[in-house]
Order: structure tokens, then C-alpha cells, then sequence
């Protein structure tokens, strides 16, 4: 079980934040509070990872959060004003606005919320909440903690209906297969989109507040916490998975079938680690060894 922050995992955060950190940018040049739009977005790196926004058919991942850092600015990626009393979020990948139900596994605490940011920025995190739903789910101050993201495919999909009229979205395809080292997406050139691009649609009046029902009501669950693992996820056939664990040497690794939508796939989880700086130290190895899009994940 992890619950405490490390003071070691935090250490990286500085460097991620002014090296070389290609990110996909918040909208400051919109200072309407009113225009809020639905954003999917180009593919983006961040921390030394591709970052591939999409919409997605279902989606349920564990990993680690934190708490939004101060210093964030006015407006949020889908054009909101900014606020650590919201029962807001940021993921890297999921389409803005979507509303998530975001469980502590270690206490149990969960709550719906709303994902309107692109973050976090220190790379290994799957979501970064306000302090405001840090306090709700009792997170442990300045702490990283292990949770579940459920998205709210029908709920997400009809807030975002209805502050736009239904159109096509162009976006990475869903199933993505991963085989061997990706490259960065052509045209991408190891730089993020800007954010004025990532917009696919626009609308001129408030987010509705009715399909969000966001109450700030928390439900009392199990606790289900677990060691970490590094995971790399993805790949169409089991020879694929073991070139890949074959890179990394002797770190402890094993290779896992996950069925799919008509076929199964292979992931490599490495570890277990019971400690965000010992999974945080795999993470980085991972990624220095050339493999891409690692995920620190609860068992």
C-alpha cells in the first residue's frame, strides 16, 4: 500500500517543468469565461513521452494523482476560468470537457468530476485534481496517491453535445497497437500543437451546470490499494512483447495477455514497487532506454 509522498518523487518535477518540456498549452489568449469549447487536440510530448489525445469507448486506468500546483493560470484548455474550489481535473489524453468518477483506492472516497485541463505536467501521473477534490477524497497534504479513473462515456458525451452541435471529430483512432519503439507522429517535429489548433469546436454560452450534476457528494467504497508497476501496454503479439522486455535487462518484468476487442494483446508490467520513488526511478529507466509510453499503474 502507498499513501505517503516521497520527497524524492517531487524532486523531479522543477526539471520537468523548465527542461525541455514540449507541452501542449493552455488557451491564455481567450479571456471570455463564457467561451468554453470541446477539445480533443493533436498529439503532444510532454516529459519525454507522446501524449495522444482521442475520444475514447470506454476508459478505466489506474495510476497515481496529485494536486494541481499553484501558479496555474487564468484559463483552462477548454476555455474555463481557472479555480482550486472546482471539482476539476486534468488528464492528458481524455477529450474537454468529460466527467470522470476518480476513487482513492486507498481510502475508498470517491467522486464525479469534471476534466477540463490538459495535465499533469510531471510525467508518470495520470491526473491531477484541484485542491478542492484533493480535500474532498482526504488526500494526504502535498501527497501523490494511488486511484482509479472511470470515464463517464454517455455523461461526458452529452455534456459535450450539448455545447456544440454534433460533427465529426478527426482523432487518433482508438485501438492503437503498439509493436515496437513509435516514433513521434509525422508532422508533430518533437513539439506540441498549440492549443488555438488542439480546438475542434466552439460555442458561446455557459457550460451547462445541469449535465454536470456535479454535487460534490463523496461515496464510501472499498479500499483496494496495490503495489505500483511500470507497464508498457499494447503490443499485437507475445515475440513483439518479449523484444521489448528483452531491452530492459534485468529489471523485474513479466509479460501479461489482456484480451481485446477480438484479439488479445500483450503487456509488459515491470516491478511490483512499493514506493512512488522506487516506481518513479523504473519509470525514468524505462523511458531512457528508449521505450515509449510507460504508465505507472496500481497493480
Amino acid at each position: 500500500m502507498i499513501r505517503q509522498a516521497s520527497a524524492a518523487a517531487f524532486i523531479l518535477l522543477p526539471s520537468l517543468l523548465v527542461g525541455g518540456c514540449a507541452w501542449l498549452g493552455r488557451n491564455t489568449a481567450n479571456t471570455d469565461a463564457a467561451a468554453i469549447h470541446v477539445v480533443i487536440g493533436p498529439p503532444y510530448q510532454s516529459g519525454g513521452m507522446w501524449h495522444y489525445p482521442r475520444n475514447f469507448v470506454s476508459y478505466n486506468k489506474t495510476g497515481l494523482a496529485i494536486i494541481i500546483p499553484p501558479g496555474h493560470e487564468a484559463m483552462t484548455t477548454d476555455g474555463e476560468m481557472f479555480s482550486q474550489s472546482s471539482l476539476t481535473a486534468e488528464s492528458p489524453t481524455l477529450p474537454l470537457p468529460s466527467l470522470v468518477r476518480l476513487t482513492d483506492l486507498v481510502n475508498g472516497r470517491a467522486i464525479v468530476i469534471r476534466v477540463n485541463d490538459r495535465g499533469p505536467m510531471h510525467s508518470g501521473r495520470l491526473i491531477a485534481v484541484t485542491r478542492k477534490v484533493a480535500k474532498l477524497l482526504e488526500f494526504p497534504r502535498g501527497g501523490v496517491v494511488e486511484v482509479r479513473v472511470q470515464l463517464l462515456v454517455q455523461r461526458s458525451a452529452a455534456l459535450r453535445t450539448s455545447i456544440r452541435r454534433p460533427t465529426q471529430i478527426i482523432a487518433v483512432p482508438i485501438a492503437t497497437v503498439q509493436a515496437r519503439a513509435l516514433p513521434p507522429p509525422p508532422g508533430a517535429a518533437g513539439t506540441a500543437g498549440n492549443i488555438a489548433n488542439a480546438t475542434q469546436h466552439k460555442f458561446s454560452s455557459k457550460l451547462p451546470q445541469a449535465r454536470t450534476s456535479l454535487n460534490g457528494r463523496v461515496e464510501n467504497t472499498a479500499p483496494d490499494p496495490g503495489p505500483l508497476y511500470v507497464s508498457i501496454n499494447g503490443f499485437g503479439s507475445a515475440p513483439d512483447a518479449y523484444g521489448i522486455r528483452a531491452k530492459l535487462g534485468t529489471m523485474p518484468a513479466g509479460i501479461v495477455p489482456v484480451q481485446g476487442t477480438g484479439r488479445t494483446l500483450y503487456t509488459i508490467k515491470v516491478g511490483p514497487y512499493y514506493s512512488v520513488t522506487a516506481a518513479d526511478s523504473a519509470f525514468r529507466r524505462v523511458l531512457d532506454l528508449g521505450i515509449p509510453n510507460p504508465e505507472i499503474t496500481v497493480r
